[in-house]
């Protein structure tokens, strides 16, 4: 017996345990051809890393959004990197060329880093996009995860507003060294 295979599949982030610590990497960003590595933000307290691509129709729908809230919490002391992990074979769009244009297109005040072999999407649980991870500081001086969320209830078709609530909430509790106060 033959199963019906659907076109697309739905997934669901990967559940990541209490204490996960944001792996290390070294990446480049298309658009200045920099290597990044988790090292470059350790000056800061908080860092939000948003697994996003170009094609996604999710992405697409908050790209403004998270153009517009990270700018504002980056003048606040929250470090930001966003990561395109798919495979420039199946997503061609997808590619670094690509992305250089949509991080001037948008103005991203944050680097949006190429992981080509799809490693630091595996080593944080990545398997969907846009997912939000959000880490702070612990007393190791390592970053740990406080927030592994959704930036809010808009989606492309629901007709709710955009408005970055939840992540922003994340966002507010972590910089003023608050516990969070709703279910993630």
């Amino acid at each position: 017996m033959t199963q019906k295979t659907p076109s697309k599949a739905r997934l669901e982030s990967t559940h990541v345990s209490d204490g996960f610590c944001a792996p290390q990497f070294e990446l480049p960003e298309p658009l200045t051809g920099k290597i990044w590595t988790l090292d470059d933000f350790e000056a800061s307290p908080a860092l939000l890393v948003m697994f996003i691509c170009n094609h996604c129709p999710f992405v697409k729908h908050l790209k403004k959004d998270i153009a517009k809230l990270t700018s504002f919490y980056i003048e606040k002391g929250l470090a930001s990197i966003a990561i395109s992990s798919n495979s420039i074979v199946t997503y061609p769009k997808d590619g670094p060329e690509y992305m250089a244009e949509e991080a001037k297109k948008f103005k991203y005040s944050f680097p949006y880093l190429y992981d080509e072999s799809q490693e630091v999407a595996k080593a944080f649980r990545a398997v969907c996009t846009p997912e939000f991870y959000l880490f702070k500081k612990d007393e190791q001086r390592k970053f740990e995860l406080f927030y592994h969320g959704q930036f809010d209830d808009s989606r492309p078709s629901n007709n709710v507003p955009v408005t970055g609530r939840d992540l922003s909430r994340a966002i507010d509790c972590v910089l003023s060294g608050q516990e969070l106060p709703f279910y993630q």
